[in-house]
């Protein structure tokens, strides 16, 4: 009876093992992906306050590929505060799955502790 619940648990920890290898992969990409939205948040911030100090009727220049369109300022504005939302959306969504890769961890973690006190008896 030990013997095929130790089974079970071996089994069980060396699926949780391949999991985890695979969650922290994902999880290394999630922080790049959250570090490289950051720093577009704060670009788009940036440039916004750059463009609010100038006159309503201010013309802009946005590069789009290798061209450059002519645009309002209140256009290029919106934009660049659609930029910051999108941006926020999408780190608070990678901090969430972030958040629930590594639970896998804990996971991990206690069905070791599950082994040792088995071996341990």
């Amino acid at each position: 009876m030990a013997a095929t619940i130790d089974l079970e648990l071996k089994k069980a920890f060396s699926e949780l093992q391949v999991k985890m290898i695979d969650t922290q992969q994902k999880a290394k990409l999630a922080d790049l992906q959250i570090d490289q939205l950051t720093r577009v948040h704060k670009h788009a911030k940036l440039t916004h306050a750059e463009i609010t100090t100038l006159p309503d009727n201010t013309r802009l220049y946005e590069g789009v590929g290798r061209m450059f369109i002519l645009q309002s300022k209140e256009e290029i504005n919106n934009q660049l505060m659609d930029k910051q939302k999108t941006a926020d959306e999408k780190i608070k969504e990678l901090e969430k799955k972030v958040y629930l890769e590594r639970s896998v961890k804990e996971a991990e973690d206690n069905i070791r502790e599950m082994l040792l006190s088995r071996r341990a008896q």
